[in-house]
């Protein structure tokens, strides 16, 4: 059987990683990376893998058993009738996504429509996600409601030991408090003409200055934007947009910091607290994107709108854990019931790689 993985246009990461790894070696199974060259680093020695922009990508699609994406697979190929396409997608969707969204370039969407047509199975993170995925991309195949690969590790004991190289990786001294802010992505920002540098909204350095070294911070642009934004030069801040796998992120962080992103889902898993940085909350609901819920009744952690009040909210977080307590035991509750540690499992199984 042959193997096609593709995560995020050419990444080593996510649900595509964590399958991959449980299967990696088992006899009788080719395996083949769709590479984006700018991350071609991040693959393991000995894994193959041929350029996702080159007429190999289409080769190896149209020769395939079996494709296992995270996000639409933007390559010209045919899909023979023998092969099977999985798509694991990336996250609970907060955010509105394809047929759902506010705006897109024209042309994108229905583009994408063709990589839609071609999929088998479509993984679900939970019941509250299905069916906003199947209203959304228009799908009325076979949808598995199985928690993502990807999040196994929160839920086991390997995870101290992920975040602990990570920590060491970056230099992190014994007892800092790290925090890992992982932003989402603009449509208006990805998509503007000439591709112009996106702004962090954050203030690094303000941030850095008012915590001191006594915390860390991890930068994680979206994947849509990574390398476009600006992130500054200073002490205990690290740009870790190209770390290949924000699941290794999430284990070394003390808390996180996001705004729209559906990290905040993988995030909770680990109990540990959450706070939203949401500068531009109205814009982003009413004219770029758009919601599938209301974020504020919701939120498992405090909304805050400028970097300073971010300051006050880090600098506090035991009584911001107690304040939220239920808003969180909630949230964990709807969306995060499927995350156990054995989404693998559950998908190896429906596959027949068990």
């Amino acid at each position: 059987m042959k193997i096609v993985w593709n995560s995020f246009h050419g990444r080593f990461s996510d649900n595509p990683r964590a399958l991959w790894e449980r299967v990696a070696d088992r006899p009788g199974l080719e395996h083949v990376w769709l590479a984006d060259q700018e991350h071609l680093a991040a693959f393991p020695d000995g894994v193959t893998t041929v350029d996702i922009d080159s007429p190999a990508a289409t080769e190896a699609l149209e020769s395939a058993d079996l494709l296992v994406a995270n996000t639409h697979t933007e390559v010209e190929w045919t899909k023979p009738a023998g092969t099977t396409y999985v798509q694991t997608w990336h996250g609970t969707p907060l955010k509105r996504i394809h047929r759902d969204v506010l705006w897109a370039p024209e042309g994108r969407l229905d583009r994408l429509d063709h990589d839609i047509a071609k999929w088998d199975l479509l993984l679900s993170p939970n019941a509250a996600s299905t069916p906003r995925l199947r209203g959304a991309f228009g799908f009325t195949g076979e949808v598995l409601e199985s928690g993502y690969p990807r999040n196994d590790l929160l839920s086991l004991p390997e995870s101290r030991e992920a975040g602990a190289r990570v920590r060491a990786s970056l230099g992190v001294p014994d007892g800092a408090k790290v925090v890992l802010y992982t932003p989402t992505w603009r449509d208006d920002e990805a998509f503007a003409e000439g591709r112009p540098e996106v702004p962090l909204a954050l203030d690094v350095d303000r941030f850095a200055a008012a915590l001191g070294p006594e915390h860390v911070l991890l930068v994680r642009a979206h994947n849509m934007v990574t390398g476009r934004s600006r992130i500054a030069a200073v002490p205990h801040v690290h740009d870790v947009s190209y770390h290949p796998d924000v699941r290794d992120l999430y284990c070394a962080a003390d808390v996180m910091v996001t705004d729209y992103s559906s990290t905040m889902f993988d995030y909770a898993i680990t109990g540990r607290p959450i706070v939203h940085f949401a500068y531009d909350l109205e814009r982003f609901q009413d004219s770029v994107r758009g919601f599938y819920f209301d974020l504020v009744p919701e939120a498992p952690g405090p909304i805050v709108r400028t970097t300073g009040e971010l300051v006050d909210v880090i600098g506090g977080l035991e009584r911001v854990e107690k304040e939220h307590a239920a808003q969180y035991a909630a949230f964990r509750e709807r969306y995060t019931s499927l995350e156990d540690g054995r989404a693998t499992d559950r998908v190896l199984e429906r596959l027949g790689l068990s």
